[in-house]
């Protein structure tokens, strides 16, 4: 498996307010601020992004939505969507949006680490993937992959996409269209 960061190796400022944050589960009760913040963050061209649209026709796994709090305050958010690559089982990690008053607590990474960690921590998942920034999610254990072998439901960027894969051979797979979770979720 792709080795992930603990929190003790990201940069001091960051480890530093570590002890600062907390994770929990999505609540009914954020969706309010959940769906502000999304408008805050991405506008009204969210609605056309690719992690938009996978999340609209596949759903998002309730059970890996969290928020992170800092000092008790709401201050970051990620989802994961169940998707399945040449019938291997993996998830999509997006959107993960932070406060735009509130960045750079390590809020984001944590949760990046913490929902990666526990979707790869499934027998039946093999890969996490994501549309974003390489400077930011390669230190986190990302790795970019071969983007032209998947069809995403809106145009993304080449550069972008990247996975934190179980196996090579898992890596070399992520081919076609995204398709549904078979199985059980």
């Amino acid at each position: 498996m792709t080795h992930m960061l603990s929190a003790s190796q990201l940069s001091p400022q960051l480890a530093q307010n570590m002890h600062k944050l907390d994770i929990r589960s999505e609540q009914p009760s954020d969706a309010d601020w959940v769906e502000h913040l999304h408008q805050l963050c991405f506008g009204p061209g969210r609605f056309a992004r690719a992690a938009f649209r996978i999340r609209e026709r596949f759903g998002v796994d309730d059970r890996l939505s969290f928020v992170a709090e800092h000092e008790g305050v709401a201050v970051a958010n990620v989802k994961m969507s169940p998707i399945n690559l040449s019938g291997m089982n993996g998830y999509l990690l997006g959107p993960l949006v932070t406060d735009p008053h509130r960045r750079r607590l390590g809020a984001g990474r944590l949760l990046t680490m913490h929902v990666t960690q526990k979707a790869l921590e499934q027998a039946s998942c093999k890969f996490v993937l994501l549309v974003g920034d390489r400077a930011y999610y390669e230190p986190l254990g990302f790795q970019p992959i071969s983007p032209q072998k998947i069809d995403f439901p809106a145009p993304v960027d080449p550069m972008r996409v990247l996975a934190v894969v179980k196996s090579a051979k898992v890596k070399k797979g992520l081919t076609g269209p995204i398709s549904f979770w078979s199985g059980d979720n």
